[in-house]
């Protein structure tokens, strides 16, 4: 199930030439999302999981009005649960991030429900990199975005 030799030292799929949507899998067949070293009950990490490759589910969301600094306003959020297939007899991976923007042009952002399939795409910025209090240097703005997939 390891999608290591598919991907890079840098974590790129060359197929896309995206970074992989990274989750951990360890000797005992567990998954988790974000990746640790250990799994939650000790096992050791053995290779990693591409979420890209996995349906997902929108298990709840929420529309954020209050934002930090340099984050979309409003900003959805879902809590998306990845289906592993059969085989997998482990803990739910989930993930929570952005719901990705139309692409219409007007920044706004794809409707959500419940039980919604969708999609981890890449964005480049999922926040202004200057409008916060650290370096833009010192942090990696990149990451996943939620885009719903059509039934």
């Amino acid at each position: 199930m390891s999608d290591d030799d598919a991907d890079d030292a840098s974590g790129t799929d060359d197929a896309t030439a995206e970074p992989a949507f990274e989750a951990a899998e360890y000797v005992d067949g567990t998954i988790t999302y974000p990746p640790h070293t250990v799994s939650p009950n000790g096992a050791e990490r053995v290779g990693t999981v591409d979420l890209r490759a996995y349906e997902g589910r929108v298990l709840t969301w929420t529309t954020s009005t209050a934002t930090p600094p340099g984050v979309r306003e409003p900003n959805t959020l879902a809590i998306v649960e990845f289906d592993m297939g059969d085989d997998y007899d482990g803990p739910a991976v989930r993930a929570l991030g952005q719901i990705a923007e139309r692409e219409d042009g007007g920044g706004e952002a794809f409707d959500v429900d419940i039980g919604d399939r969708v999609e981890p795409v890449y964005a480049d910025e999922l926040r202004e990199p200057g409008a916060g209090i650290r370096e833009p240097e010192s942090q990696d703005w990149d990451g996943f975005r939620f885009r719903p997939v059509e039934e």
